[in-house]
């Protein structure tokens, strides 16, 4: 709850500015799915890919901000719920900067996503589901952290112990192909091209 001697200070340059500094259209690109469906390397892949273009992004990935600003958070759901919160506030301030930010976050609630939906205006976010079947991502399990949870050495697993609600009405429908991490990455990039949400 906000304070009611806070108030909000309007600036001069606003989003519209910045964003037409950097020539193009700001916008939240939210990879969601299970652990180990592939949303980090995409992310990366995807990010790269839109570097060449002159995309101006930046990259919010799960692990990477459990190391600051979401160090203080476990993994019930209650601390999923404000992991998603905070990145939700920050992707919307990178969105105010005029960047395309992606965010790579299993993310597992659609409260939560759509939270993220409702702080952007219509089109500035971009739910991408990474459609990976658990059995594909159990068996790539890069952290070793499926077979601890199988083992309960792991409590609050996604997949496992925990839910994921599958999107809705995702923007992009991501379905896993057996491919390599750069096929899919373009695969990825031209889908969202394809849609316009990058040129």
């Amino acid at each position: 709850m906000t304070d009611t001697n806070v108030v909000w200070h309007q600036y001069t340059i606003d989003k519209q500015e910045r964003a037409k500094s950097l020539g193009q259209k700001p916008a939240v690109i939210w990879l969601t799915g299970l652990s180990g469906s592939g949303k980090s390397t995409l992310a990366n892949l995807l990010e790269k890919k839109l570097h060449q273009h002159s995309h101006h992004t930046y990259l919010l990935d799960g692990d990477n901000v459990r190391h600051g600003l979401c160090g203080d958070l476990g993994f019930d759901d209650k601390a999923r719920v404000e992991n998603i919160r905070r990145i939700s506030e920050v992707s919307k301030l990178f969105v105010d900067a005029g960047l395309i930010v992606l965010t790579a976050f299993i993310s597992p609630f659609r409260d939560d996503r759509r939270f993220c939906r409702s702080l952007l205006k219509e089109g500035e976010f971009i739910e991408v589901f990474v459609d990976t079947p658990l059995e594909v991502c159990e068996q790539r399990d890069p952290k070793g952290l499926y077979k601890k949870a199988r083992a309960g050495d792991i409590k609050h697993f996604t997949g496992i112990d925990s839910e994921y609600q599958v999107p809705e009405s995702p923007e992009v429908h991501f379905e896993y192909r057996d491919e390599s991490p750069e096929d899919s990455a373009e695969r990825l990039y031209l889908a969202l091209k394809q849609k316009g949400y990058v040129s």
